[in-house]
């Protein structure tokens, strides 16, 4: 018997204060119909942002497929991320290929995943995730 397919939509974002500093990856996954599945904010210690950012898109990724969502829609506010995973930008830092070969491995395993650029006040609840892990120092589910 076939299995359902499971459509998610996904929101990270990742912050470091200081940049390097204390960073921290938050995402949240949610149905098509906008029911929370998950929501995480994970405190990385010290790392730059695009570090925390390229970390927040791996864990959503990681629990996607937890879920074994089939289809996944992803939103960013870091244009870096977003135009280097849709092939517009090369990596050139070698801090932060490792974490797009992973990625991009990682979204292959879906039936469809793609990732898009949003404005930051867009992706306002990914973004609280990361504040609550900063300002606790610890990772942190809602």
């Amino acid at each position: 018997m076939a299995q359902a397919s499971l459509k998610v939509i996904v929101n990270i974002d990742g912050g470091a204060r200081g940049n390097p500093g204390p960073a921290a990856a938050g995402f949240v996954l949610r149905t098509t119909d906008g029911t929370v599945l998950c929501q995480r904010g994970c405190y990385l210690g010290q790392a730059t942002n695009n570090v925390a950012e390229y970390t927040a898109l791996l864990k959503a990724l990681a629990a996607a497929a937890e879920l074994k969502a089939t289809d996944i829609q992803i939103f960013s506010d870091s244009e870096l991320l977003v135009r280097q995973m849709n092939g517009q930008y090369r990596v050139k830092n070698a801090g932060l290929l490792e974490l797009f070969i992973k990625a991009k491995d990682m979204a292959s395993g879906f039936e469809s995943c793609t990732i898009s650029h949003v404005r930051r006040e867009m992706n306002s609840h990914a973004d609280r995730m990361v504040n609550l892990a900063l300002d606790r120092r610890q990772d942190v589910q809602d």
